[in-house]
């Protein structure tokens, strides 16, 4: 259904905030969110104020952090902590730690004194850890309850669970002992005791613990919340699903634009300034700029060679551009690889191994083309020279090495980063495919100098 009917328009316009507040209580809040995120802010601060309590804390919450931000500032301070106090504490910490240290304190005294005490302790956690994703709204329930007393315990306390997927035990110290799926105390007898139903296998989270963590648990554990506890294995809160496929997402956006050649934006790309753009993106060109002007220098070092054989700067962008492709690709997949864990710095050899097949493999593919090409032109025409077979092996041979070459740099250089303890993403292809520019005019004119010489040189 369609949300920006003119009748919802002409509602907004003639301020009939009845009408408007039965027809967007027909829409979901990821619906109206959407809808709002097109409008003003004076649009949207008018549009919150006749929306319900609970739906208006649930639309804000998938409203991007930037206008939720500028909504802030447009209402009162008693709708700001209505909103606030509604809010999931994970999303509402989220908020206040992107906000400036002032606001968020003033924020802060807006929440009830119970929200409040929670809002503070999640932001006591460190920054990017586990403990800001987590919920502190869970269900936890005692080895010797029948499944009766934990049904009838969700009843009175589930709604302000964050999930209701999971029922975490936990001892007589508050230490969290297994995770059980609520379908298995609607299944079985009401009477069966809850040790009964356990198999003790469950994973933990720790609050310290940084959010990669939490990622790669997900991916191995197919669970829609873990369970998050202190140093000493105490229950203090969950971590769902949502939470961590946001994180996941946000991640993905930053691997990606660093990947193209450019630091990460933050931002969505239509909301960020174009300083602030243009100031991101114009570091790693400079530098990549740079990098290339060792491309002219190396070209000025057989200067003499080319002057000789003309025929060789033909085929220059085509051996260049190789070596520069494969790197690329190589670099790609290691860092997904990497942020996957499907491989670590410990299998490097495994990897290189790889690569010299894959390089090899690939570099007498192109070779053998690049062969063709050449003896197929030469065929019809005599624009290689006599020497067109000479001309056509130092192509294919100086193929095979840059496309190898090109393959090893770019597995490795990500693997080099890791270790050093700096983002693999930094290694992106455009930086690949400079550093193998370079070297790859290197390898081609040694080749040419070996296999033309007594001939062309």
């Amino acid at each position: 259904m369609e949300l920006a009917t003119p009748k919802m328009q002409e509602a907004i316009a003639s301020k009939n905030w009845v009408s408007l507040r039965e027809m967007l209580g027909k829409f979901s809040p990821s619906e109206v969110a959407s809808f709002l995120s097109s409008r003003s802010v004076a649009d949207m601060a008018v549009v919150f104020r006749v929306l319900p309590r609970s739906l208006a804390a649930a639309v804000f919450e998938y409203l991007p952090l930037q206008t939720q931000q500028q909504l802030l500032k447009a209402l009162a301070k008693d709708e700001v902590a209505s909103i606030l106090d509604e809010m999931a504490p994970d999303d509402r910490t989220l908020l206040l730690e992107e906000l400036p240290g002032n606001v968020t304190k003033e924020l802060l005294q807006l929440l009830s004194v119970e929200e409040r005490a929670v809002a503070v302790k999640l932001l006591g956690y460190p920054e990017n850890s586990v403990g800001r994703l987590m919920s502190p709204h869970y269900v936890a329930v005692h080895p010797d309850w029948t499944a009766q007393q934990v049904l009838e315990y969700v009843r009175l306390h589930g709604s302000d669970s964050e999930t209701l997927t999971m029922v975490y035990v936990v001892n007589n110290q508050g230490k969290v002992v297994d995770d059980i799926r609520i379908r298995a105390f609607l299944l079985c007898d009401p009477q069966k005791k809850v040790f009964e139903l356990m198999d003790e296998r469950f994973t933990r989270l720790k609050a310290t613990d940084p959010n990669e963590t939490a990622l790669i648990a997900f991916r191995k554990e197919n669970l829609p919340a873990l369970p998050v506890t202190d140093s000493d294995g105490v229950l203090i809160g969950i971590v769902t699903f949502d939470d961590v496929l946001s994180l996941s997402e946000e991640r993905a956006t930053q691997e990606i634009q660093k990947l193209g050649g450019s630091e990460a934006l933050d931002e969505p790309y239509m909301k960020i300034s174009l300083l602030r753009m243009v100031k991101k993106r114009a570091s790693w060109l400079v530098v990549l700029f740079l990098g290339e002007m060792l491309t002219a220098t190396a070209m000025g070092y057989f200067e003499n060679e080319i002057s000789k054989a003309v025929v060789l700067a033909l085929f220059v962008p085509l051996i260049i551009s190789s070596g520069g492709n494969s790197g690329s690709q190589a670099a790609t997949l290691v860092i997904r690889a990497l942020a996957l864990n499907e491989v670590g710095i410990k299998d490097w050899w495994r990897i290189v191994k790889r690569e010299i097949l894959a390089g090899l493999a690939l570099g007498l593919i192109l070779g053998f083309i690049g062969f063709v090409r050449i003896a197929a032109w030469s065929a019809f025409s005599d624009i290689y020279g006599p020497h067109w077979l000479l001309v056509a092996l130092t192509v294919s041979i100086s193929l095979v090495g840059i496309v190898l070459w090109g393959s090893l740099a770019g597995s490795t250089l990500p693997l080099l980063l890791r270790r050093l303890g700096f983002d693999p993403a930094t290694s992106s292809a455009p930086f690949v495919a400079t550093l193998v520019d370079v070297t790859g005019l290197v390898i081609y004119f040694g080749v040419a100098m070996i296999v033309l010489h007594g001939t062309l040189l």
